[in-house]
């Protein structure tokens, strides 16, 4: 099937299963795509896999019937392989009896791609360059593209199966934006999100930079992440100055969405916070290095890459023993780009 060919489906499909665990970005980004298919298919019955820990982003979502949570960190412990094997087992049988219509696999390896299989489906649709031989389980399969941002990529999807991806939004499940877990939200009235953590260690810029560039912004800073960040995190507090807050490792998903909604701006890595603040029309100064902006990047309108001009950047490695693409880029170029956006 080429770009431009449409899947024909014999009926509306009464039951649609996507296939997408992860990451937090990556679920973020396909939230379009999910517009996109219950708009098309209104009727249709939808169900998601989501991998543990992030259920929460998905949880009661008004578009979504069934949350499939699979634990895909445990099974990659070999010491739980045989209750990894009997899971598993287990939740392909759960997913054969919903015989599903339409299954679409956004996440493109291996482990989705058996899972596609899996449900049987008449309809099972994912990536022709899907990795690591996963596309042998689709009976469909389109090309996405790899120098594409991935909302686009997944909503070629959408386009194949004759859905209307003009209208672009990113629906989230309802969340409390009133910062009630906070002890005294009233005092949180303008601020800055920083999200310092990331994925690769390559995509950190380093803490003593953020903690200067947070010693410089005229408005309070709160810091986010996940509690593998509350190191980088409290050092940052520290090299501020007292002009941050750090909540990294004390919110789950849906206070971690509130506190971005309510952000004047936010200073980001390239990482799931990121995304949510583009998807929430936060504007983003999002701090680049080893990964491509242009796949990877805020989406849409009224967001800032910062970047230095390496002529290695971007590499895409998760390791490296330089690191010159964050370590040059300075706090001074950093404020600057900040200051001219004229958010301060």
């Amino acid at each position: 099937m080429d770009n431009k060919a449409k899947i024909n489906l014999t009926i509306n499909p009464r039951k649609i299963l996507i296939v997408k665990p992860s990451s937090l970005g990556d679920v973020i980004h396909s939230l379009p795509f999910l517009n996109a298919v219950k708009t098309c298919f209104p009727k249709s019955e939808i169900h998601w896999v989501i991998a543990k820990g992030l259920e929460g982003i998905l949880e009661s979502h008004p578009m979504i019937n069934k949350l499939w949570v699979i634990d895909k960190d445990s099974w990659k412990n070999i010491q739980n392989v045989k209750s990894t094997i009997q899971e598993i087992k287990v939740l392909f049988k759960k997913l054969k009896q919903e015989k599903y219509d339409l299954v679409v696999d956004l996440q493109g390896l291996l482990r989705s791609g058996v899972i596609t299989g899996a449900t049987g489906a008449p309809v099972r649709i994912g990536f022709r360059e899907a990795r690591e031989g996963s596309s042998v389980f689709y009976t469909h399969k389109v090309a996405g593209g790899k120098n594409i941002h991935a909302v686009d990529r997944y909503l070629k999807i959408a386009e194949s199966l004759g859905c209307n991806i003009a209208d672009i939004s990113f629906p989230f499940s309802t969340f409390d934006s009133s910062l009630s877990f906070i002890p005294d939200p009233s005092s949180l009235k303008d601020y800055v999100v920083i999200v310092p953590g990331a994925r690769w260690k390559t995509k950190i810029w380093p803490a003593e930079k953020f903690g200067k560039l947070v010693s410089l912004l005229p408005l309070e800073s709160i810091i986010v992440g996940s509690k593998t960040d509350k190191a980088i995190a409290d050092e940052i507090v520290s090299l501020s100055g007292g002009r941050a807050v750090s909540l990294a490792g004390k919110t789950n998903l849906r206070e971690l969405i509130a506190v971005i909604s309510r952000a004047n701006f936010i200073v980001s890595n390239d990482s799931g916070p990121m995304h949510i603040a583009a998807a929430l029309n936060v504007p983003v100064f999002a701090i680049f290095g080893p990964t491509d902006p242009s796949r990877t990047g805020p989406y849409g309108k009224g967001h800032t890459i910062i970047r230095e001009d390496i002529l290695c950047s971007p590499c895409f490695r998760k390791s490296c023993d330089d690191m010159k693409c964050m370590k040059d880029l300075s706090v001074e170029k950093v404020y600057g780009i900040i200051k001219s956006g004229q958010l301060l």
